[in-house]
């Protein structure tokens, strides 16, 4: 069994329109046009869509169940088209993006909403990793852009810009941790305590001059979770604290909070295509991105 596209729209057509004739002068085509259309389709399906002999246009049974199939194939069709189109032109048919937590997501979600509006038949995929993480999915190609805190390390191999954005970051333990009740002026205080530190996938061995007792985990979240269970001190995003764990204590020493540059970054072999170049654009603009909580 087989029916044209024609066909279809002429029938939505006439039962839109309340006539063959409405549906004529709305498609430009002749009215016998469309009514041989729809005795093509009658004939494909072996049904009768309309009653005949009544004075109005009105659908048997057999046509009131098939409409909204037949809504549906015109929908689908569109779409079809349309995702085509937007792939001829270079569109992606899917984005990653892979986010530092570091990143306030305050600045994601308004491009998001834009997004979705612009590149309706691209899919995006949001990961979340940290510095050697991100790079490695970024150089592997999992991902086609990334937003990552600190410097970049990987020369020539990834193109780089930075944002107007920047993230800040403190020390904090939980209100019934030693810590919080001590106030202590000094750093002099931290190695006697636990501290809770961010440790990447790909890079495992620990930092050099690392001292004291250290629980690791590979995102902030987990840190801030580790946190506020009262397991040791860390450093975490203002922004995330503010949102997740407000009841967190920040640890008032000297050279804190800090103030890291973020940085977009992707392959540099691997030019950005249209829907990534776009989001590029928006995490570029300043007045698209909300304030880091003080």
């Amino acid at each position: 069994m087989s029916f044209s596209q024609d066909a279809l729209l002429a029938f939505v057509a006439a039962v839109d329109n309340g006539s063959i004739s409405a549906a004529a002068r709305q498609l430009g085509k002749r009215q016998s046009t469309l009514s041989e259309s729809i005795a093509n389709l009658e004939i494909d399906l072996a049904l009768t869509l309309f009653e005949r002999g009544s004075r109005q246009l009105s659908l048997t049974a057999a046509g009131q169940r098939l409409l909204p199939l037949a809504r549906q194939a015109l929908a689908a069709h569109d779409s079809l088209q349309l995702q085509a189109a937007a792939l001829a032109s270079g569109v992606e048919a899917r984005l990653t993006l892979v986010l530092s937590d570091t990143f306030h997501t305050g600045s994601v979600e308004p491009a998001l909403k834009a997004f979705a509006s612009l590149y309706p038949y691209t899919e995006l995929e949001c990961l979340v990793g940290e510095q050697d993480d991100l790079l490695a999915l970024v150089r592997s190609g999992r991902a086609q852009l990334g937003l990552m805190s600190g410097d970049v390390q990987g020369g020539s191999e990834f193109a780089v810009r930075e944002l107007p954005q920047q993230a800040r970051t403190s020390l904090y333990v939980a209100p019934d941790h030693p810590l919080a009740q001590q106030r202590p002026a000094g750093a002099w205080a931290l190695p006697a305590h636990r501290q809770l530190r961010l440790q990447t996938f790909t890079n495992t061995l620990p930092p050099d001059g690392h001292t004291g007792s250290c629980w690791y985990a590979p995102s902030y979240l987990l840190l801030l979770e580790m946190t506020q269970l009262g397991f040791g001190w860390a450093e975490l995003p203002d922004w995330l604290v503010a949102r997740y764990a407000p009841e967190l204590v920040p640890l008032a020493l000297p050279g804190w909070p800090q103030q890291r540059s973020l940085h977009a970054v992707w392959q540099r072999a691997q030019p950005l295509r249209p829907a990534a170049a776009w989001m590029l654009q928006q995490f570029l603009q300043p007045a698209a991105l909300d304030p880091t909580p003080g």
